[in-house]
């Protein structure tokens, strides 16, 4: 490897499992050197993230909920204490009741509206904050989005209009904070087999729709969405920001399926 990452440091939010897209990045910016934290929510987690961390020569771990301001300022009070400064931040943060990730939206109810928005959207901003204070001398703060945040996807329903928010969100924290050298960006991956993933009603149907008609004719891997996130946090990136870098096989670009599958 390059060792684009040399040096670098940051704190990876997110990875439930080895399928995670936070942990592809992960694996990519360790491969690439990058020295990592990984924040957690509750024991459970922990527990899976724990021998994972520790293949990438990781044992900062912090348990971090994204609800409680104290869990967060105890969080980024230790990488303040034991780094001093960070480089970059990975955000793959996202929740709603796997309830109403079927049917129609307009069956969404206020609850888990409020809840979805702040925890997939709202964090992020929180976290930037925090994060952005830790970059004296610049840095990098990605997040996760999908394509369901501007065109219609069967059974996304309100975290479309979530990742439509977060979306926005990067632009505007772009602009806030690129005189201080931090850069924000998203990434745009298609349907994935993960955890979060399988949680959307027709996920498995939202997959094999999207690899044969994709221009590639093929879903975004692992590996890909870890290789566009070393590009947006080491120096490569360093004039993009406010970007959402989609991961796709293309598919974004269609307007109709391909003609053999209609």
């Amino acid at each position: 490897m390059a060792e684009l990452m040399k040096g670098k440091r940051g704190l990876v939010m997110g990875v439930a499992n080895e399928r995670s897209i936070a942990w592809g990045i992960a694996s990519a910016l360790a491969a690439e050197g990058a020295e990592l934290a990984f924040s957690y929510q509750g024991e459970a987690f922990g527990k899976r993230v724990e021998p994972l961390a520790a293949s990438v020569g990781s044992s900062f771990l912090v348990d971090v909920d994204v609800n409680d301001d104290a869990s967060l300022d105890t969080a980024f009070g230790r990488l303040k204490a034991e780094w001093g400064r960070m480089d970059f931040l990975v955000h793959a943060i996202a929740y709603s009741d796997k309830n109403e990730l079927t049917g129609r939206f307009i069956n969404t109810s206020r609850e888990n509206f409020k809840n979805s928005l702040a925890i997939s959207c709202f964090s992020f901003i929180d976290v930037a904050r925090r994060a952005s204070e830790l970059m004296p001398e610049g840095g990098s703060l990605i997040t996760l989005t999908y394509g369901g945040s501007n065109r219609v996807t069967p059974n996304y329903n309100v975290m479309g209009v979530a990742k439509a928010a977060l979306e926005s969100t990067v632009r505007y924290l772009a602009n806030d904070l690129g005189p201080q050298r931090v850069r924000v960006n998203a990434i745009s991956p298609g349907p994935m087999k993960t955890l979060a993933g399988a949680a959307i009603g027709g996920a498995r149907a939202t997959f094999r729709h999207t690899e044969a008609n994709a221009p590639l004719r093929a879903n975004a891997t692992l590996e890909a969405i870890g290789g566009t996130a070393v590009y947006l946090a080491s120096d490569y990136g360093a004039c993009t920001t406010g970007e959402i870098v989609r991961v796709d096989g293309g598919y974004h670009v269609l307007g109709m399926p391909q003609a053999q599958n209609l």
